[in-house]
């Protein structure tokens, strides 16, 4: 299968065009830009175009971005109003943003890519016909923005109410977008389990999220390579070979004191995947 990796793993360190340079030279030919703005900030005309040139001449091709979580560059620690949600039923802070994620798209004026990865609400988010209702007008302006842009929104499966896997194909049902997912196999393992959900999202199914946990907490473990994860490797292998040409195997990792050098231990993470 095709491999990518999410610099989620690397959001400790400012993105720059040594890390890009290393993801290359491990072996890994796409890549997915997380929009963390202490990591990769969207806002920096001057960050952008660094990475952007070197994008222009490099063999490693940005397959996509990651929508911005929070709009300051600490986690949202600076207070709930930093929350970037689709959700937000109050139209001017939804307006607010909505124009923060077009300013993640508008990358792709400079650096190429296809897809962005999009989250409905946020963790633990409990439905409601009003959020969901504020989600589809914000997504209905976001989809004719990105595609202008030769951008496509994927939405992701997140440990909510509003999508898990069922509930994404609902919001595809009662609207006009038909937007593609992206399948999290940490998230699926936390809810549903990673066979529903992927026997649910597989016809929509563009990009993935390739991770481990305990079954409880959402703590993106390195595949076959922690004790602590609870996946069926090789059960989800078989899944994931059945629907490969859709898309890449892309891990998204958290950044951990046991892997010194992730880049590494994402390489032998698919080879362990590949050899299953």
């Amino acid at each position: 299968m095709l491999h990518a990796i999410s610099t989620h793993v690397l959001v400790p360190h400012r993105l720059n065009t040594v890390w890009l340079e290393r993801i290359w030279n491990v072996g890994i030919p796409l890549v997915e830009i997380f929009c963390a703005r202490q990591h990769f900030d969207y806002r920096d005309r001057s960050h952008v175009n660094e990475l952007g040139y070197w994008f222009r001449d490099a063999q490693l091709q940005c397959h996509s971005l990651h929508s911005p979580m929070y709009s300051d560059d600490c986690w949202g620690r600076t207070g709930p109003s930093a929350v970037v949600t689709l959700t937000e039923t109050s139209k001017p802070r939804r307006l607010e943003n909505i124009g923060e994620i077009k300013r993640a798209i508008e990358v792709a004026e400079k650096i190429p890519f296809k897809f962005l990865i999009q989250h409905l609400g946020v963790a633990g988010e409990e439905y409601d016909d009003f959020k969901l209702d504020a989600a589809f007008t914000a997504l209905e302006d976001l989809h004719l923005f990105a595609k202008h842009r030769g951008v496509e929104i994927l939405l992701e499966n997140i440990p909510n109410r509003l999508s898990y896997a069922e509930r994404l194909i609902h919001f595809n049902e009662i609207t006009h977008l038909n937007l593609g997912f992206c399948l999290d196999t940490g998230h699926a393992n936390i809810m549903e389990g990673l066979d529903s959900a992927f026997n649910l999202m597989q016809d929509h199914i563009r990009s993935t999220h390739i991770h481990d946990n305990n079954g409880v907490d959402d703590v993106h473990l390195f595949p076959t390579l922690t004790q602590e994860g609870s996946i069926d490797w090789k059960r989800a292998m078989a899944l994931l070979r059945s629907r490969e040409s859709q898309y890449p195997l892309l891990l998204e990792l958290k950044d951990s004191p046991a892997f010194p050098n992730p880049l590494d231990a994402a390489r032998q993470i698919f080879d362990n995947l590949e050899s299953l």
